[in-house]
């Protein structure tokens, strides 16, 4: 039997919303997940690490930390079994960014919705002007490019996720080499500003690509911890999109038993917590009652997997869960969702 590790950023309501929240939620599964545990905890996020939550959570568990940041670059190309030099490697995300009255900000990147034509025109406009900088760059697929920076080491970059719909003022690379990247960036910025794929992208009403946002860099010889669990996404994203070495179109089947220790990633709640859309929030949060914690609760009682765990988080903590069978058995225990608040 096995240990499945669930990790649901923005599934934990916001403060100011919770009750409300909490009282519109029907998830009787989720609540003995909650309730029911051997061990749970409330973390505050390190406000020194320019990351959410869970991908501080995510870094830790798998191993892959340089100076304390979310190191995923390296593992993030392995993936794509992409062969790497030796050096620093950056994820790089071809970007929109906004521009507000009084602010910069960077739309949601799964929304730029790139294809492999579109992204392959605009990594070619831009390559020349990173290797003259000294960068090699790297094609990954359409949302996700890798650039080679070794003397950017320490170059302190925030993922995008941490930065989306926040003023970028707070949130551009900082350190001795943001000068540099600065330039690199405005030259990027300037060649693709008249690029034919941005132009046919606003007369379709997308969003034009605008900009590149550099984050987790990590030396290529950086390997996650010994024993680390697999990770599956269930659905792409910015940061665990980039980095899982598998992803599930469907929920896992629970009806059978795990063979080793997985961390399954679902972003669902994401876009609607950070939307402030809370009704699909709550719509979101049922249909996962349904096709994920009430299998995974039946498949801990049957003594399919051993342990359970919950990492729920939004943008200033997470809260860790964990149960098992026994834990479950705590019948005076009555199931609530109040731990969410």
């Amino acid at each position: 039997m096995s240990q499945i590790t669930l990790v649901l950023p923005f599934a934990l309501p916001f403060p100011e919303f919770a009750p409300d929240l909490v009282r519109a939620l029907e998830a009787p599964a989720l609540a003995a997940l909650l309730t029911r545990t051997s061990s749970h905890a409330r973390v505050p996020a390190d406000d020194a690490v320019r990351a959410l939550p869970h991908e501080q959570w995510l870094a830790r568990a798998l191993g892959l930390q340089q100076a304390g940041r979310p190191a995923f670059a390296a593992a993030a190309m392995r993936a794509r079994g992409m062969q790497q030099e030796a050096g620093t490697w950056f994820i790089v995300n071809p970007v929109h960014i906004e521009i507000a009255r009084t602010h910069l900000m960077m739309g949601d990147p799964a929304r730029v919705r790139l294809d492999e034509r579109e992204s392959r025109a605009l990594f070619d406009t831009a390559l020349p002007f990173f290797e003259e900088a000294g960068h090699a760059l790297r094609y990954g697929d359409a949302a996700t490019w890798f650039m080679r920076a070794d003397d950017w080491a320490e170059l302190d970059t925030a993922t995008p996720d941490a930065a989306l719909g926040m003023d970028l003022t707070d949130w551009m690379p900082l350190g001795a080499a943001a000068a540099a990247f600065r330039r690199l960036q405005n030259e990027v910025q300037i060649v693709w500003h008249a690029h034919p794929v941005n132009a046919a992208r606003e007369e379709r009403r997308l969003p034009p690509v605008n900009a590149f946002w550099a984050w987790g860099a990590a030396d290529a010889q950086r390997q996650g911890a010994a024993g680390a669990p697999a990770l599956v996404a269930l659905e792409a994203g910015s940061t665990v999109g980039a980095l899982a070495g598998s992803h599930a179109a469907v929920l896992p089947d629970f009806g059978a038993p795990f063979d080793a220790d997985a961390i399954v990633y679902c972003g669902g709640p994401a876009p609607h917590a950070v939307g402030a859309d809370w009704g699909g929030w709550i719509g979101q949060l049922q249909q996962l009652e349904a096709g994920l914690f009430a299998p995974i609760l039946a498949a801990l009682m049957k003594g399919r997997v051993r342990k359970v765990s919950l990492v729920l988080s939004h943008r200033d903590a997470h809260a860790e869960f964990t149960t098992t069978a026994l834990a479950q058995r705590s019948f005076w225990r009555r199931p609530t969702l109040d731990r969410l608040l």
